[in-house]
Protein backbone atom coordinates (compact mmCIF):
# COMPACT_ATOMS: atom_id res chain seq x y z
CA UNK A 1 0.00 0.00 0.00
CA UNK A 2 1.29 3.47 -0.84
CA UNK A 3 2.00 5.80 2.04
CA UNK A 4 -0.17 8.86 2.53
CA UNK A 5 2.88 10.99 1.78
CA UNK A 6 3.36 9.28 -1.59
CA UNK A 7 -0.34 9.51 -2.42
CA UNK A 8 -0.28 13.22 -1.56
CA UNK A 9 2.70 13.89 -3.80
CA UNK A 10 1.06 12.03 -6.67
CA UNK A 11 -2.24 13.86 -6.10
CA UNK A 12 -0.54 17.27 -6.30
CA UNK A 13 1.25 16.21 -9.50
CA UNK A 14 -2.11 15.16 -10.97
CA UNK A 15 -3.66 18.49 -10.01
CA UNK A 16 -0.88 20.35 -11.83
CA UNK A 17 -1.55 18.25 -14.93
CA UNK A 18 -5.30 18.94 -14.65
CA UNK A 19 -4.69 22.70 -14.39
CA UNK A 20 -2.54 22.59 -17.53
CA UNK A 21 -5.34 20.86 -19.46
CA UNK A 22 -8.39 22.96 -20.41
CA UNK A 23 -11.61 21.29 -19.27
CA UNK A 24 -14.56 23.62 -19.68
CA UNK A 25 -17.94 22.02 -19.02
CA UNK A 26 -18.79 19.48 -21.77
CA UNK A 27 -15.19 19.81 -23.07
CA UNK A 28 -13.44 17.60 -20.48
CA UNK A 29 -12.14 14.87 -22.81
CA UNK A 30 -8.46 15.50 -22.06
CA UNK A 31 -8.76 15.72 -18.28
CA UNK A 32 -10.82 12.52 -18.40
CA UNK A 33 -7.80 10.85 -20.01
CA UNK A 34 -5.56 12.10 -17.19
CA UNK A 35 -7.93 10.57 -14.61
CA UNK A 36 -8.00 7.30 -16.56
CA UNK A 37 -4.19 7.29 -16.41
CA UNK A 38 -4.36 7.82 -12.63
CA UNK A 39 -6.49 4.70 -12.21
CA UNK A 40 -4.29 2.72 -14.59
CA UNK A 41 -1.13 3.70 -12.70
CA UNK A 42 -2.77 2.48 -9.49
CA UNK A 43 -3.96 -0.77 -11.12
CA UNK A 44 -7.62 0.08 -10.53
CA UNK A 45 -10.26 -0.96 -13.10
CA UNK A 46 -12.58 1.88 -14.08
CA UNK A 47 -15.55 2.67 -16.27
CA UNK A 48 -16.25 5.72 -18.39
CA UNK A 49 -19.30 7.26 -20.04
CA UNK A 50 -18.89 10.56 -21.87
CA UNK A 51 -16.40 12.39 -19.64
CA UNK A 52 -17.40 10.75 -16.34
CA UNK A 53 -15.03 8.15 -14.87
CA UNK A 54 -15.87 5.87 -11.97
CA UNK A 55 -14.39 2.93 -10.07
CA UNK A 56 -15.31 0.57 -7.22
CA UNK A 57 -13.26 -0.71 -4.31
CA UNK A 58 -11.55 -4.04 -4.96
CA UNK A 59 -13.71 -6.07 -2.60
CA UNK A 60 -17.08 -4.67 -3.68
CA UNK A 61 -19.96 -6.66 -2.16
CA UNK A 62 -23.47 -6.09 -3.50
CA UNK A 63 -24.92 -7.06 -0.12
CA UNK A 64 -23.29 -4.04 1.56
CA UNK A 65 -24.39 -0.39 1.50
CA UNK A 66 -22.46 1.95 -0.79
CA UNK A 67 -20.70 5.24 -0.05
CA UNK A 68 -20.11 7.59 -2.98
CA UNK A 69 -17.03 9.79 -3.22
CA UNK A 70 -17.52 12.45 -5.89
CA UNK A 71 -15.97 15.60 -7.27
CA UNK A 72 -15.83 17.19 -10.70
CA UNK A 73 -13.07 17.91 -13.20
CA UNK A 74 -14.76 20.54 -15.37
CA UNK A 75 -14.17 24.27 -14.91
CA UNK A 76 -15.78 27.56 -15.77
CA UNK A 77 -14.03 29.74 -18.32
CA UNK A 78 -11.40 32.09 -16.86
CA UNK A 79 -12.61 35.61 -16.19
CA UNK A 80 -10.88 38.69 -17.63
CA UNK A 81 -9.19 39.57 -14.34
CA UNK A 82 -6.49 36.91 -14.61
CA UNK A 83 -2.91 38.18 -14.41
CA UNK A 84 -1.47 34.63 -14.55
CA UNK A 85 -1.90 32.14 -17.36
CA UNK A 86 -4.95 30.22 -16.08
CA UNK A 87 -3.59 27.00 -17.60
CA UNK A 88 -0.12 27.27 -16.07
CA UNK A 89 0.21 25.56 -12.66
CA UNK A 90 2.30 28.09 -10.75
CA UNK A 91 3.54 27.16 -7.28
CA UNK A 92 4.45 30.22 -5.21
CA UNK A 93 4.41 31.11 -1.52
CA UNK A 94 2.77 27.82 -0.60
CA UNK A 95 -0.01 28.33 -3.15
CA UNK A 96 -0.79 26.44 -6.35
CA UNK A 97 -2.33 28.82 -8.89
CA UNK A 98 -4.41 27.82 -11.91
CA UNK A 99 -7.95 27.52 -13.24
CA UNK A 100 -9.80 24.78 -11.37
CA UNK A 101 -7.15 24.46 -8.66
CA UNK A 102 -9.62 25.38 -5.92
CA UNK A 103 -12.92 24.50 -7.65
CA UNK A 104 -12.72 21.63 -7.53
CA UNK A 105 -9.34 20.19 -8.54
CA UNK A 106 -7.94 20.08 -5.02
CA UNK A 107 -11.03 18.23 -3.79
CA UNK A 108 -10.95 15.81 -6.71
CA UNK A 109 -7.32 14.76 -6.34
CA UNK A 110 -7.67 14.51 -2.56
CA UNK A 111 -10.66 12.18 -2.95
CA UNK A 112 -8.85 10.14 -5.61
CA UNK A 113 -5.91 9.70 -3.22
CA UNK A 114 -8.32 8.75 -0.43
CA UNK A 115 -10.04 6.20 -2.67
CA UNK A 116 -6.68 4.60 -3.53
CA UNK A 117 -5.86 4.40 0.18
CA UNK A 118 -9.00 2.35 0.88
CA UNK A 119 -9.24 0.56 -2.47
CA UNK A 120 -7.70 -2.82 -1.52
CA UNK A 121 -8.81 -2.95 2.12
CA UNK A 122 -10.83 -6.02 3.00
CA UNK A 123 -13.97 -6.33 5.13
CA UNK A 124 -15.08 -2.72 4.80
CA UNK A 125 -18.68 -2.31 6.04
CA UNK A 126 -19.44 -0.06 3.04
CA UNK A 127 -18.60 -0.35 -0.62
CA UNK A 128 -16.81 2.69 -2.02
CA UNK A 129 -17.45 4.13 -5.46
CA UNK A 130 -15.36 7.05 -6.74
CA UNK A 131 -16.87 9.21 -9.48
CA UNK A 132 -14.90 11.97 -11.20
CA UNK A 133 -17.77 13.78 -12.89
CA UNK A 134 -18.19 16.21 -15.76
CA UNK A 135 -20.49 19.15 -16.47
CA UNK A 136 -20.96 20.14 -12.82
CA UNK A 137 -20.43 23.84 -13.49
CA UNK A 138 -23.12 23.89 -16.18
CA UNK A 139 -25.50 21.39 -14.49
CA UNK A 140 -25.27 19.55 -17.80
CA UNK A 141 -27.18 16.47 -18.84
CA UNK A 142 -23.97 14.40 -19.15
CA UNK A 143 -22.71 14.95 -15.62
CA UNK A 144 -23.08 12.94 -12.40
CA UNK A 145 -26.83 12.71 -12.94
CA UNK A 146 -26.23 10.64 -16.09
CA UNK A 147 -23.98 8.17 -14.24
CA UNK A 148 -26.31 7.34 -11.37
CA UNK A 149 -28.28 4.81 -13.41
CA UNK A 150 -25.11 2.71 -13.77
CA UNK A 151 -24.31 2.69 -10.04
CA UNK A 152 -25.74 0.60 -7.23
CA UNK A 153 -28.08 2.32 -4.80
CA UNK A 154 -26.10 5.02 -3.00
CA UNK A 155 -26.69 5.15 0.75
CA UNK A 156 -24.63 8.25 1.51
CA UNK A 157 -22.08 10.46 -0.20
CA UNK A 158 -19.19 12.86 0.24
CA UNK A 159 -19.20 15.52 -2.46
CA UNK A 160 -15.87 17.27 -2.82
CA UNK A 161 -16.22 21.04 -3.00
CA UNK A 162 -14.06 23.68 -1.30
CA UNK A 163 -15.32 24.06 2.28
CA UNK A 164 -12.00 24.59 4.14
CA UNK A 165 -12.58 20.97 5.25
CA UNK A 166 -15.54 22.09 7.34
CA UNK A 167 -18.78 20.10 7.18
CA UNK A 168 -21.48 21.50 4.90
CA UNK A 169 -24.37 19.41 6.22
CA UNK A 170 -27.00 21.07 4.02
CA UNK A 171 -27.05 22.82 0.66
CA UNK A 172 -29.67 25.04 -0.90
CA UNK A 173 -31.37 23.87 -4.07
CA UNK A 174 -31.87 26.01 -7.15
CA UNK A 175 -35.02 26.82 -9.09
CA UNK A 176 -34.76 29.26 -12.02
CA UNK A 177 -38.00 30.59 -13.45
CA UNK A 178 -38.69 32.34 -16.72
CA UNK A 179 -41.68 34.63 -16.17
CA UNK A 180 -43.56 36.26 -19.04
CA UNK A 181 -45.88 39.10 -18.05
CA UNK A 182 -48.44 39.82 -20.75
CA UNK A 183 -49.86 43.16 -21.83
CA UNK A 184 -51.17 45.02 -24.84
CA UNK A 185 -48.82 46.46 -27.43
CA UNK A 186 -49.48 50.06 -28.44
CA UNK A 187 -47.99 53.39 -29.47
CA UNK A 188 -46.45 55.13 -26.49
CA UNK A 189 -48.35 58.34 -27.26
CA UNK A 190 -51.71 56.70 -26.51
CA UNK A 191 -53.19 55.77 -23.16
CA UNK A 192 -52.63 52.08 -22.39
CA UNK A 193 -53.82 50.64 -19.06
CA UNK A 194 -52.33 47.24 -19.93
CA UNK A 195 -48.60 48.01 -20.16
CA UNK A 196 -46.76 44.72 -19.37
CA UNK A 197 -43.87 46.59 -17.76
CA UNK A 198 -46.25 48.20 -15.30
CA UNK A 199 -48.01 44.85 -14.89
CA UNK A 200 -44.68 43.35 -13.90
CA UNK A 201 -44.10 45.86 -11.08
CA UNK A 202 -46.45 44.27 -8.48
CA UNK A 203 -45.07 40.84 -9.44
CA UNK A 204 -41.50 42.03 -8.81
CA UNK A 205 -42.64 43.58 -5.54
CA UNK A 206 -44.25 40.30 -4.44
CA UNK A 207 -41.15 38.29 -5.38
CA UNK A 208 -39.03 40.72 -3.38
CA UNK A 209 -41.18 40.74 -0.26
CA UNK A 210 -42.76 37.29 0.02
CA UNK A 211 -41.43 35.12 2.83
CA UNK A 212 -41.93 31.35 2.76
CA UNK A 213 -43.14 30.17 6.14
CA UNK A 214 -40.64 27.37 6.80
CA UNK A 215 -37.16 28.53 7.77
CA UNK A 216 -34.41 25.90 7.92
CA UNK A 217 -32.28 25.73 11.06
CA UNK A 218 -29.21 25.21 8.86
CA UNK A 219 -30.00 26.96 5.57
CA UNK A 220 -32.29 29.76 6.71
CA UNK A 221 -35.15 31.04 4.55
CA UNK A 222 -35.93 30.46 0.89
CA UNK A 223 -34.46 33.36 -1.11
CA UNK A 224 -36.10 34.68 -4.30
CA UNK A 225 -34.25 37.21 -6.47
CA UNK A 226 -35.23 38.81 -9.77
CA UNK A 227 -31.96 38.77 -11.70
CA UNK A 228 -32.99 39.76 -15.25
CA UNK A 229 -35.70 41.88 -16.85
CA UNK A 230 -36.24 42.47 -20.55
CA UNK A 231 -38.98 44.30 -22.41
CA UNK A 232 -39.33 46.60 -25.39
CA UNK A 233 -37.13 47.49 -28.36
CA UNK A 234 -38.26 51.01 -29.30
CA UNK A 235 -38.81 54.11 -27.18
CA UNK A 236 -42.20 54.82 -28.72
CA UNK A 237 -43.70 51.32 -28.60
CA UNK A 238 -45.29 49.69 -25.57
CA UNK A 239 -44.32 45.98 -25.86
CA UNK A 240 -46.71 43.06 -25.59
CA UNK A 241 -44.58 41.20 -23.03
CA UNK A 242 -42.15 41.77 -20.18
CA UNK A 243 -39.74 38.94 -19.42
CA UNK A 244 -38.32 38.27 -15.96
CA UNK A 245 -35.81 35.72 -14.71
CA UNK A 246 -36.14 34.67 -11.07
CA UNK A 247 -33.36 32.89 -9.17
CA UNK A 248 -34.75 30.95 -6.18
CA UNK A 249 -32.49 29.32 -3.60
CA UNK A 250 -34.54 26.62 -1.89
CA UNK A 251 -33.96 25.39 1.65
CA UNK A 252 -34.34 21.81 2.83
CA UNK A 253 -37.89 22.43 4.12
CA UNK A 254 -39.35 22.52 0.60
CA UNK A 255 -39.11 20.69 -2.69
CA UNK A 256 -38.70 22.69 -5.87
CA UNK A 257 -42.19 21.56 -6.90
CA UNK A 258 -43.73 23.04 -3.73
CA UNK A 259 -41.99 26.37 -4.34
CA UNK A 260 -43.17 26.45 -7.95
CA UNK A 261 -46.76 25.72 -6.90
CA UNK A 262 -46.72 28.65 -4.47
CA UNK A 263 -45.32 31.08 -7.04
CA UNK A 264 -47.90 30.00 -9.63
CA UNK A 265 -50.72 30.51 -7.13
CA UNK A 266 -49.58 34.08 -6.39
CA UNK A 267 -48.19 35.34 -9.69
CA UNK A 268 -50.52 35.93 -12.62
CA UNK A 269 -48.10 35.36 -15.45
CA UNK A 270 -46.71 32.61 -17.68
CA UNK A 271 -44.13 30.75 -15.58
CA UNK A 272 -41.70 28.18 -16.96
CA UNK A 273 -39.09 26.45 -14.74
CA UNK A 274 -35.74 25.81 -16.43
CA UNK A 275 -35.27 22.62 -14.41
CA UNK A 276 -36.83 20.90 -11.41
CA UNK A 277 -34.13 18.45 -10.32
CA UNK A 278 -31.70 20.75 -8.48
CA UNK A 279 -33.18 20.18 -5.04
CA UNK A 280 -31.84 21.06 -1.62
CA UNK A 281 -29.86 18.37 0.17
CA UNK A 282 -28.86 17.58 3.74
CA UNK A 283 -27.45 15.03 6.16
CA UNK A 284 -28.38 14.68 9.85
CA UNK A 285 -25.99 15.83 12.56
CA UNK A 286 -26.25 12.34 13.99
CA UNK A 287 -24.91 10.66 10.82
CA UNK A 288 -21.64 8.80 11.28
CA UNK A 289 -19.80 10.87 8.66
CA UNK A 290 -20.76 14.10 10.39
CA UNK A 291 -19.93 12.77 13.83
CA UNK A 292 -16.54 11.57 12.59
CA UNK A 293 -15.82 15.07 11.33
CA UNK A 294 -17.02 16.73 14.52
CA UNK A 295 -14.70 14.43 16.49
CA UNK A 296 -11.85 15.96 14.47
CA UNK A 297 -12.91 19.50 15.47
CA UNK A 298 -14.68 20.21 12.19
CA UNK A 299 -17.56 22.69 12.33
CA UNK A 300 -20.94 22.33 10.59
CA UNK A 301 -22.79 24.85 8.44
CA UNK A 302 -25.30 25.23 5.61
CA UNK A 303 -24.04 26.07 2.13
CA UNK A 304 -25.83 28.56 -0.16
CA UNK A 305 -23.96 27.38 -3.28
CA UNK A 306 -24.98 24.57 -5.61
CA UNK A 307 -23.02 21.38 -6.28
CA UNK A 308 -23.57 17.85 -7.59
CA UNK A 309 -25.31 17.13 -4.28
CA UNK A 310 -28.41 18.54 -5.96
CA UNK A 311 -28.79 15.47 -8.22
CA UNK A 312 -28.41 12.94 -5.39
CA UNK A 313 -31.39 11.48 -3.56
CA UNK A 314 -29.31 10.10 -0.68
CA UNK A 315 -27.96 11.86 2.40
CA UNK A 316 -24.79 13.72 1.42
CA UNK A 317 -22.03 15.77 2.98
CA UNK A 318 -20.16 18.54 1.14
CA UNK A 319 -16.55 18.58 2.26
CA UNK A 320 -13.24 19.49 0.70
CA UNK A 321 -9.99 21.48 0.75
CA UNK A 322 -9.93 25.03 -0.57
CA UNK A 323 -12.25 27.97 0.05
CA UNK A 324 -15.49 28.66 -1.79
CA UNK A 325 -14.79 32.41 -2.03
CA UNK A 326 -11.83 31.66 -4.33
CA UNK A 327 -14.01 29.73 -6.78
CA UNK A 328 -14.42 31.40 -10.19
CA UNK A 329 -12.07 34.19 -9.09
CA UNK A 330 -9.16 35.65 -11.04
CA UNK A 331 -5.80 33.98 -10.33
CA UNK A 332 -7.59 31.11 -8.58
CA UNK A 333 -5.40 29.13 -6.19
CA UNK A 334 -5.33 26.53 -3.47
CA UNK A 335 -2.76 26.19 -0.69
CA UNK A 336 -0.59 23.10 -1.02
CA UNK A 337 -1.05 22.39 2.68
CA UNK A 338 -4.83 22.46 2.20
CA UNK A 339 -4.50 19.48 -0.15
CA UNK A 340 -2.21 17.71 2.31
CA UNK A 341 -4.61 18.37 5.18
CA UNK A 342 -7.58 17.42 3.01
CA UNK A 343 -6.24 13.98 2.20
CA UNK A 344 -5.32 13.37 5.84
CA UNK A 345 -8.75 14.46 7.09
CA UNK A 346 -10.69 12.54 4.42
CA UNK A 347 -8.82 9.39 5.42
CA UNK A 348 -9.34 10.00 9.14
CA UNK A 349 -13.06 10.71 8.75
CA UNK A 350 -13.63 7.64 6.60
CA UNK A 351 -11.50 5.45 8.87
CA UNK A 352 -13.61 6.47 11.86
CA UNK A 353 -16.88 6.14 9.94
CA UNK A 354 -16.03 2.71 8.52
CA UNK A 355 -14.97 1.21 11.85
CA UNK A 356 -18.24 2.11 13.59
Amino acid sequence: MKTITTLTQEAIALLKALIATPSFSSEEEQTALLIEQWFQQNNIPFERENNNIWAYNQHFDAAKPTLLLNSHHDTVKPNQGYTNNPFEPIEKDGKLFGLGSNDAGGCLVALLATFVHFYAQENLPYNLVMVASAEEESSGKNGLNSVLKHLPEIDCAIVGEPTLMQLAIAEKGLLVLDVVVKGTASHAAHHNPDNPIYNAMPIISWLNSYQFEKVSEVLGPVKMTVTQINAGKQHNVVPAECHLVVDIRVNDCYTNAEILDTVRQQVKAEITPRSMHLNASSIPLSHGLVQAGIALSRTTYGSPTLSDQSVLSCQSLKLGPGETLRSHSADEFIYINEIEEGIELYIKILTDFLKN
